[in-house]
């Protein structure tokens, strides 16, 4: 979900070109893995499935993000969460209610026909468990892109990935990756470039975000842009009532952020919230290597284990330009 900042960083947004994304991508994995979870489905929400009534969709995204991006001159880099912070676990649980909530309205919609009631609540109900990321890395090590394990949150990772040079920018659909300090964030690389949005499908285009450039124009530090995220909520706190972030701006920047929260939140100390975004737990202990993607394998895993269709798996291939089987991924940069 990430923290709420668009209304006051939008017009930092800059539309950017396919063409000028060209390099190193860091990934927020599990972002991804809920957008292709989300948006993959049937008209009446089913997720695609094959006969066993496995979900796949996750892995049809994977594969046709991952080719749009190389066709593109983008290197990615998948990059998984590890295990979240104690104080992340309200927030867990209140994601997993409503991801039950949701999906039993989802089987009441289907029970009575009403297939766009029940396309929105399946979107809701969807989630991500450890067989959607193991065989989300075993597609990735079969196309030949590296995966790194955050020892904690991946948005965090990504951004130190960029930070530390291994990475031109972190991609994913959260706000709170600035937070965590990404130097510069790319939002919807999508492969469609379509949306549906309240019943309507707009066109979405890459944008990137610059940090640097949201704190000179906002007047802000890092430090106090991280307090605004408090005031209205993050992933580690619920923030307090009634602060949106324009008006968490005006406290922040008026010097009003504790006696706002002293005010509200007596009890409450942001004190470990600054700390996981200030000093995320992050590694540099990976390798990076994009190898030679497995053409056979990949059919043999999507076509044969998931009862994908043998010619869109094909069509797929010749993005990788393995159906021929000489070049490596290197060879597209």
């Amino acid at each position: 979900m990430g923290v709420a900042l668009r209304d006051i960083i939008a017009e930092y947004k800059i539309p950017v070109s396919w063409e000028s994304l060209g390099g190193v991508a860091a990934v927020d994995a599990n972002n991804a893995l809920y957008q292709f979870l989300t948006i993959i489905r049937q008209p009446d929400g089913t997720p695609l499935m094959d006969r066993r009534g496995r979900v796949t969709s996750h892995l049809s995204g994977i594969l046709f993000r991952t080719v749009n991006f190389l066709e593109r001159g983008i290197k990615p880099i998948f990059v998984f969460d590890g295990t979240p912070a104690a104080l992340k676990q309200e927030t867990i649980n209140g994601r997993r209610k409503i991801r039950d909530v949701a999906g039993e309205h989802w089987k009441e919609a289907l029970e009575r026909g009403d297939e766009a009631e029940a396309y929105k609540q399946a979107r809701s109900s969807s989630r991500v468990d450890a067989t959607i990321v193991e065989t989300s890395k075993e597609l990735l090590r079969l196309m030949g892109i590296p995966c790194v394990q955050a020892p904690g949150e991946g948005e965090a990772q990504a951004a130190h990935m960029v930070e530390t040079g291994a990475a031109r920018y972190a991609v994913s659909q959260d706000y709170d990756t600035l937070l965590f300090g990404a130097p510069t964030l790319v939002r919807n690389l999508t492969v469609s470039g379509k949306r549906k949005i309240r019943g309507r499908i707009i066109t979405v285009n890459p944008e990137r975000i610059v940090l640097a450039e949201v704190l000179s124009g906002l007047r802000l530090s890092r430090d106090q842009l991280i307090e605004i995220g408090i005031l209205i909520g993050t992933d580690f706190n619920p923030g307090v009532e009634g602060v949106g972030p324009k008006t968490g701006l005006k406290l922040v920047l008026n010097g009003e952020f504790e006696k706002k929260l002293m005010e509200k939140l007596p009890d409450f100390d942001p004190a470990p919230v600054k700390d996981i975004f200030l000093h995320p737990s992050v590694t540099d202990e990976y390798a990076l290597s994009w190898g030679h993607p497995d053409g056979e394998g990949i059919k043999k895993m999507l076509c044969s284990g998931y009862d994908f269709s043998e010619e869109r798996v094909e069509k797929a291939l010749e993005g990788f330009a393995v159906k021929a089987g000489q070049k490596t991924l290197e060879g597209w940069f």
